[in-house]
């Protein structure tokens, strides 16, 4: 009798959630599932995070440990919880922004391709323009966002790429593997590696800039971004664009990875319709409705 009624119960609570996310329209569902990817990445790369920051800030006590050394001793000196100090303000501050970010990527992306279906797959094609569009509201003029400028210039094909190496990949993979985990960490974490790598120059000249600006009077002449470039390859050498990049990699190449694999998931378990498959109805519907050049 008490298995009958808790299998009624659980079915009661199966139909609300299956109402629910029936009722909830598309770009709420990929805000969710954006949410979600965004706060658990960035909770699971926590604390590679945690050590990546004390390597940079305390170099001297930490650097010389090396990467399992340095874990060990904030293990043993603040416990577990030590890995996740001020990961709850990051989440809170990554999960509106990963919702956007994932949601507006998919709007775009369906505008974009229903609008121009002509323009080119690619790192610059569709991807880049969708990126231009997302952050082409960012501000560039106070001092409090100086560095902005090869902070966008770095935004826009790190995350074209991101994304285009991660769908590209997926293209290739069997239809049997599609809904393997493990095959969507490995695409994540080459289109994370990749999208890194490229950037990751500018990444060095915004922080190069934004010390300068901390550094400099305010009238003393503050330079732009390819003056920086050029000024850190001159005097530091071509390697020092890539300095800290290793480091970088720990968190960057699992959190991307974990990422999409979490909002593939999600898309899944919110029934999120395949956007790819609308789109190519209706291209496809349109093609076949214009008349042809040579039908009489």
């Amino acid at each position: 009798m008490a298995k009958k009624r808790e299998e009624r119960e659980t079915g009661g609570n199966g139909k609300f959630l299956d109402g629910i996310i029936e009722a909830m329209p598309v770009f709420a569902k990929e805000l969710v599932a954006g949410g979600v990817a965004g706060g658990v990445a960035k909770s699971a790369v926590a604390p590679l995070e945690r050590v990546k920051i004390l390597f940079q800030t305390r170099r001297g006590e930490f650097q010389s440990m090396g990467l399992l050394g340095s874990i060990k001793k904030i293990a043993k000196t603040e416990g577990v919880l030590g890995f996740y100090r001020g990961n709850g303000a990051s989440v809170a501050r990554i999960v509106p922004y990963a919702a956007l970010h994932y949601m507006a990527y998919e709007q775009y992306r369906r505008w974009i391709i229903l609008s121009y279906p002509d323009v080119g797959r690619g790192p610059f094609g569709r991807n880049w323009l969708i990126r231009l569009l997302i952050h082409q509201n960012e501000p560039s003029r106070t001092s409090l966002y100086r560095g902005v400028a090869p902070s966008l210039y770095g935004i826009f094909p790190y995350a074209g790429l991101k994304f285009y190496f991660y769908e590209e990949m997926k293209l290739h993979v069997p239809e049997e593997d599609k809904k393997n985990i493990m095959v969507k960490l490995v695409c994540g974490s080459v289109a994370g590696l990749m999208g890194q790598t490229f950037t990751y120059p500018l990444d060095v000249v915004r922080r190069q800039m934004q010390v300068e600006r901390l550094a400099t009077s305010n009238s003393a002449e503050l330079k732009g971004t390819m003056e920086s470039l050029v000024m850190i390859v001159q005097k530091q050498g071509w390697k020092q664009l890539f300095s800290g990049l290793s480091i970088n990699y720990l968190k960057v190449v699992p959190s991307v990875a974990i990422g999409f694999t979490i909002y593939d998931v999600m898309k899944l378990f919110l029934r999120v319709p395949s956007r790819d498959a609308a789109v190519i109805e209706v291209v496809t519907n349109k093609r076949n409705s214009q008349p042809s050049l040579h039908s009489s």
